[in-house]
């Protein structure tokens, strides 16, 4: 069993956990087999109704360095708070329950921020899934163009540093820099998105941030149960920009320097947002997409350098040929569907949508004009959804197996 002293705590790590017996232990065992010991494990059970409450205890009586706490269900955003008001650590970090990180994720972070004096730092992640017992992953870069790895960033002066990844855990965070300025989750139901406004409040605030192109942290895509995966969920995406926007309105610094960026992470949210959503939600949603960009623009919060040519583009479609441009999701998501339903009926054969072409040749083998036809429109498809790839910075990829 492993002591930490209360004074020399160097990382407060927090999971937030809610039924996810089937990934926990691999998730607990990362964090404990950390390389850094000096740090503490604060397990905030939301309300779990498997064996998530069980396996905690287990794990809380072989390791002191485990504080859990059982709490009625309230959502991901209060069970992080919960976790960081106790927190006695330096640096904050954060592991989702059904991830896991590597064995010097947090010796390496901790020694990049105290040699640099910096509120955060953040590395790169894989995300990955396992089919047959075998594990793909694919690594994803914070900053896909590879302009400011390896040095000290100052958000209130660059603004680039909200166009990368928006992920929360993949980093660690200064604790006194998190009370100073009293940056919480917010408080809404389930586990939608809460950590977009934690992640929007810590680059407003802070003025040293750092990012390191190597991967630590393993990002879980085959989850069933992931939040990220229910499309009925219109609005969540709305209340965590109005948490943020009411953040900015009650701050003129903050809102004088940083409205303009927020809605353009808006725009990029919304229209992933868009796409993912089922009929008939869609439409809901980008009826208020449109009523909202339109308001921001009559209140001159809208800075159109800030877009890209063709995102640009887009939002002006969106907001002057809403007709013409709803068909053309509406015949991207019909296309997307019958994509899905070739795959699921050939499991067999190796059908992606992003980056690579679709191989659907021995289906329609015999029918030469038709695979014309359909190759021609899965290829506009996938330029499309790459699009939207970068919309979202989805960034470069390497294909693993391990």
């Amino acid at each position: 069993m492993v002591n930490v002293e209360e004074n020399n705590v160097k990382v407060s790590v927090i999971i937030p956990v809610y039924n996810v017996e089937k990934y926990l232990r691999q998730c607990l065992d990362s964090v404990i087999n950390q390389t850094l010991k000096d740090i503490e494990i604060i397990c905030v059970d939301d309300g779990s109704t498997d064996n998530c409450p069980a396996i905690l205890d287990e794990y809380a009586a072989k390791d002191s360095r485990i504080k859990v706490i059982h709490k009625e269900n309230g959502g991901y955003g209060k069970a992080m708070n919960v976790g960081m008001d106790i927190a006695r650590g330096e640096y904050i970090g954060i592991v989702e329950p059904d991830d896991y990180i590597e064995p010097n994720m947090y010796e390496d972070l901790y020694q990049i921020a105290k040699d640099n004096n910096v509120q955060i730092v953040k590395g790169d992640y894989w995300r990955f899934k396992t089919t047959c017992n075998i594990q793909e992953k694919d690594l994803w870069l914070i900053d896909c163009n590879k302009k400011y790895y390896n040095k000290i960033l100052n958000p209130q002066e660059n603004i680039d540093v909200f166009n990368f990844q928006m992920h929360t855990w993949a980093g660690i965070y200064k604790n006194s820099f998190i009370k100073k300025y009293n940056i919480k989750h917010n408080e809404t139901e389930g586990a939608s998105y809460q950590d977009t406004g934690f992640w929007f409040q810590t680059l407003c605030y802070a003025n040293s941030f750092y990012i390191v192109n190597k991967p630590y942290y393993m990002y879980r895509i085959d989850n069933p149960d992931a939040s990220i995966k229910n499309k009925k969920k219109v609005y969540a995406l709305k209340y965590e920009y109005d948490f943020i926007y009411d953040i900015l309105k009650n701050n003129k610094e903050l809102y004088k320097k940083f409205i303009n960026i927020f809605w353009y992470r808006k725009y990029c949210s919304y229209l992933w947002n868009l796409y993912r959503v089922e009929k008939p939600f869609n439409k809901e949603f980008f009826k208020l997409f449109r009523k909202e960009f339109n308001a921001a623009y009559k209140a001159g919060e809208i800075n159109e350098s800030l877009f890209p040519e063709n995102d640009l583009k887009i939002l002006q479609d969106i907001l002057k040929n809403p007709n013409r441009f709803f068909r053309k999701i509406t015949n991207s998501l019909t296309l997307l569907q019958k994509i899905f339903s070739i795959r699921n009926q050939n499991s067999h054969k190796i059908i992606r949508l992003f980056g690579v072409k679709f191989k659907i040749r021995r289906k329609f083998s015999e029918d030469k004009e038709r695979l014309r036809r359909i190759e021609q429109k899965l290829d506009m498809l996938n330029n499309q959804l790459s699009k939207m790839d970068i919309l979202m910075n989805a960034p470069s990829k390497e294909k693993r197996k391990s």
